[in-house]
């Protein structure tokens, strides 16, 4: 099956501070990535190309890093995700940048295609939601949380009592 999945999100913050922000991913002062509700993403030696790490299940290796735009991991883990999952950084003017997470992936056998729909799909979409959020709440007094739907919840839940 052949996936694409694509967040978008406006943050009213010039390029260099969201820049700032995503330089702090995966590390442990990390701005970015929604670490309170999520398992954290995590690499040995840091953002680098080459460099193998992932988050929960989720495994991949840095394939290309140009931290002022963009951010390319190919996958690793679960076997049957092939294909890329990247962060794009744009301006849009001096004072809105956007930033863009897509997966663009062929699931390869029917288990795989499975449990991404009816699972990874849900969930990643959380994640990158509250990632989002994590991002805007760097600047804003009153804090994003999107919320999850019953879906989700039901997962979490799952994934839970399983570990």
């Amino acid at each position: 099956m052949n996936v694409v999945n694509i967040h978008k999100r406006h943050i009213n913050q010039p390029k260099a501070d969201v820049v700032r922000l995503i330089k702090t991913l995966s590390k442990k002062e990390d701005k970015v990535w929604p670490n309170d509700n999520w398992p954290p993403m995590r690499f040995k030696n840091g953002l680098k190309v080459g460099e193998k790490g992932g988050h929960g299940i989720i495994r991949y290796e840095v394939e290309a890093f140009f931290p002022e735009r963009l951010i390319v991991f190919k996958f690793l883990q679960p076997k049957g995700f092939n294909g890329i999952h990247k962060f794009e950084i744009e301006e849009i003017n001096a004072n809105t940048t956007l930033v863009t997470h897509s997966i663009i992936m062929k699931t390869m056998n029917f288990m795989t295609t499975l449990k991404w729909v009816l699972a990874i799909r849900w969930l990643h979409d959380a994640l990158i939601e509250n990632a989002f959020d994590t991002i805007e709440n760097n600047s804003l007094e009153i804090k994003k949380h999107t919320t999850w739907s019953i879906w989700v919840e039901f997962l979490r839940f799952i994934l839970k009592k399983i570990r």
